[in-house]
């Protein structure tokens, strides 16, 4: 499986952009797909995921301002984000479990300024 992060940018603090995440094959079997983000000098952390029966769950700290998606006819998913903060600013990461394998996607760059 190959994921191709993509929609990244720089965008000012209370802006939006929308990330994508696209697989090189069918992401309908793919039991959950997660967005991680890393900033400079932090650890990867989680942000959001989205089951394959659609169910999904937030971190805290962008519950009410980010929305994860899929289109499995697209081989997709996405992450809406509202109201970014500059602490949004990271390198986010698409992640798929497809059984028991774990893949990773190249990362883009989100870059919020205040």
């Amino acid at each position: 499986v190959q994921l191709q992060a993509s929609g990244g940018g720089l965008v000012q603090a209370g802006g939006s952009l929308r990330l994508s995440c696209t697989a090189s094959g069918s992401i309908s079997t793919f039991i959950t797909m997660n967005w991680y983000r890393q900033a400079p000098g932090k650890q990867r952390e989680f942000v959001a995921r989205i089951s394959n029966f659609d169910s999904t769950n937030y971190a805290d700290s962008v519950k009410g301002r980010f929305t994860i998606s899929r289109d499995n006819a697209k081989n997709t998913m996405y992450l809406q984000m509202n109201s970014l903060k500059s602490e949004d600013t990271a390198v986010y990461y698409c992640n798929v479990w497809v059984g028991s394998a774990n893949y990773w996607g190249q990362g883009t760059q989100v870059t919020v300024s205040s």
